[in-house]
């Protein structure tokens, strides 16, 4: 009888290993087969093999997220010497994924904040051990992106499934939902009727030529604070203005999300207790429209901020209740405000209607000749108002450099000369302008190389939101100027910080550690330019496949990656390509200027969807 029964259980569970063997085949036939017919440009996931939840939500399986941290830019044994590796997807919930700008994470680390100083909307990233190791899907019935110039009109609705915005803002004129897009009239906070009106008017204000906020190209950089969805940026390209335009993740979560999607410069940040990512003097111009900061908070420290990221002589337009209204809270801080910028040696340019400019002194005199006490102070003597990442804002103003002040101004050239002039911070560096034109040239034909790899993918409306990676005097941007895009210039914190030289040439971008993830929502650039990326990260210890993995959360399905770098590295890259969904353009091609060993491959990643989103279509 026992052994009766015991034969029956054995018999059981064979049945049971045999159906578990097979599911698990299955599995495994289904994922792997959808890569192996991955040619296509369209792909497809399954949630059934997604690992992302539990250990990035504070679980305990901890073991797949951390094994990564041990991984070398060496290959590992195998066919070739290429391993196939494999990455789950991750759930759907995570499909707007920002790691360092997360909420949950902020809530699940028990941070303590002090919300009042914005701190809860400033960068906080996950320790390696909690970084999600895992792809970020698209939202359900995602398309490949409306063409520049239309998408700074509409956007698909499903790219980005929020309008919670076109209701809040319905009177404002922000976005309408209409159909299957979401339509962007122009129209913000304080410039309903349309952001175009609202910029002539201010170059009126002016009196600049022709109503024309460039001012003969005086004025290219703009920095737009508290942006909204970035229709004032997105008017200004017409006139050969850049802006750059900065929101937080807040309650309006989605703006910057929005901006990018219709491709207009934009970066997820705030006016917090840390310097923005910007070098001081990066723009002629700052706007805020409504923006609801509290500028005279701890001392005015935060337009202090703006004034140093404000060039000699440059203006700020201020459109806000206290510049008009008559009501006693409303003249309380217009008083305090005029006072405080009057001690910072600001002057009213112009004020009309609901609207006041103010301009920065061209040199220190005013500074010098403030009487003894005045607050708020000069900044001590050995500040470097160049140094900016993880550094505290201080409630002091950054006088300007000998040159600067002895001109009396930033010296600069007017746009689009400005491009291509050695500019005067040159010298910071040691570098001649000979250095200079060489580098513009050196990158002029290594652009010219990777659009004729790109030639047969591409057209002239392809690419829009593009980011070097590793933009050093941002030459790599200089030598797109005829192509109808924009670049996000990203200098390293550990380099020489060349981000000014950036700013100086009327180009835009922003500091950053690639050892961590990059301010941005997932698919918002089309083309990632990393030239020497990995080897650099190498150096630090940081993980590669992390860096992938963040490459992959930033470009667009469809969008391309060109990998300029050591031979080891390429090789690390393409053993990523099949797990990645990652196609390549062209075979690896050796530097063709012949000046090192680097390997020019570049990649286009494939737009796969998951079953879940697919059936949420249907």
């Amino acid at each position: 009888m026992m052994r009766g029964r015991s034969d029956g259980a054995q018999k059981k569970r064979l049945l049971t290993s045999v159906a578990v063997v097979a599911i698990f085949v299955f599995v495994l036939y289904f994922y792997f087969g959808s890569k192996s017919n991955g040619e296509s440009a369209l792909e497809y996931g399954s949630r059934s093999l997604r690992k992302l939840g539990s250990s990035y939500l504070g679980g305990d399986d901890d073991s797949d997220l951390s094994s990564k941290q041990d991984e070398k830019f060496g290959l590992e044994d195998g066919e070739d010497g290429i391993v196939s590796k494999s990455f789950p997807v991750c759930d759907d919930r995570h499909s707007e994924l920002i790691p360092c700008l997360d909420r949950h994470l902020i809530y699940q680390m028990r941070l303590k904040l002090d919300l009042t100083l914005m701190e809860h909307y400033e960068r906080h990233c996950p320790l390696p051990e909690r970084r999600f190791n895992c792809l970020i899907p698209p939202p359900a019935g995602y398309k490949v992106p409306i063409k520049w110039p239309r998408s700074r009109d509409e956007v698909w609705k499903a790219n980005i499934p929020h309008t919670h915005l076109a209701h809040e803002k319905s009177d404002q004129n922000w976005m309408v939902v209409k159909g299957e897009k979401i339509i962007f009239p122009g129209g913000g906070t304080h410039f309903h009727y349309g952001a175009d009106k609202y910029i002539a008017l201010i170059a009126n204000m002016l009196k600049f030529p022709n109503n024309n906020l460039n001012n003969g190209g005086r004025i290219r950089t703009v920095f737009d604070v508290g942006c909204g969805v970035a229709s004032f940026g997105g008017y200004l390209l017409s006139s050969d203005i850049i802006a750059m335009s900065l929101a937080p993740n807040d309650v309006h979560q989605n703006q910057i999300q929005f901006a990018l999607e219709r491709g207009i410069p934009a970066y997820l940040g705030v006016l917090g207790t840390k310097r923005l990512p910007y070098p001081s003097r990066s723009f002629e111009f700052a706007h805020c429209s409504r923006c609801r900061i509290d500028w005279l908070q701890r001392d005015g420290i935060l337009l202090l901020e703006l004034d140093r990221v404000l060039r000699p002589g440059g203006y700020f337009a201020y459109s806000s209740p206290e510049a008009y209204a008559q009501d006693e809270e409303d003249l309380r801080i217009w008083k305090q405000m005029s006072t405080l910028v009057e001690r910072m040696c600001w002057k009213i340019a112009e004020k009309k209607n609901q609207t006041v400019i103010w301009v920065k002194p061209l040199n220190n005199d005013c500074y010098m000749e403030r009487p003894a006490g005045t607050q708020p102070p000069l900044c001590r003597s050995n500040d470097d108002p160049d140094a900016v990442w993880g550094v505290n804002m201080e409630a002091c103003i950054t006088p300007y450099s000998d040159h600067d002040h002895k001109v009396g101004g930033s010296g600069l050239a007017p746009w689009p000369a400005r491009l291509s002039t050695p500019p005067p911070r040159l010298a910071d560096f040691g570098y001649s302008s000979e250095m200079f034109e060489k580098d513009v040239e050196l990158w002029q034909r290594r652009v010219e190389h990777y659009w004729n790899i790109l030639s047969s993918k591409i057209s002239s409306d392809t690419l829009r939101n593009i980011m070097d990676m590793k933009a050093n005097l941002g030459s790599f941007a200089a030598a797109l100027k005829d192509k109808d895009v924009w670049v996000m210039n990203v200098v390293s914190k550990d380099g020489p910080n060349t981000l000014k030289i950036v700013y100086d040439r009327g180009l835009i971008g922003t500091t950053h550690d690639w050892c961590e993830a990059f301010s941005t929502y997932p698919r918002t650039y089309d083309l990632l330019h990393a030239w020497n990326v990995f080897s650099d990260i190498e150096k630090k210890g940081c993980s590669g496949e992390d860096l992938l993995l963040e490459i992959d959360r930033i470009v667009r399905p469809s969008g391309f990656v060109i990998f300029r770098d050591k031979q080891h590295v390429i090789d690390f890259v393409k053993k990523y390509l099949s797990p990645l969904h990652w196609e390549a353009v062209a075979d690896p091609t050796p530097d063709q200027d012949q000046e090192g060993d680097e390997i020019v491959f570049i990649i286009q990643k494939k737009l796969w969807l998951t079953i879940e989103s697919i059936r949420d279509t249907e």
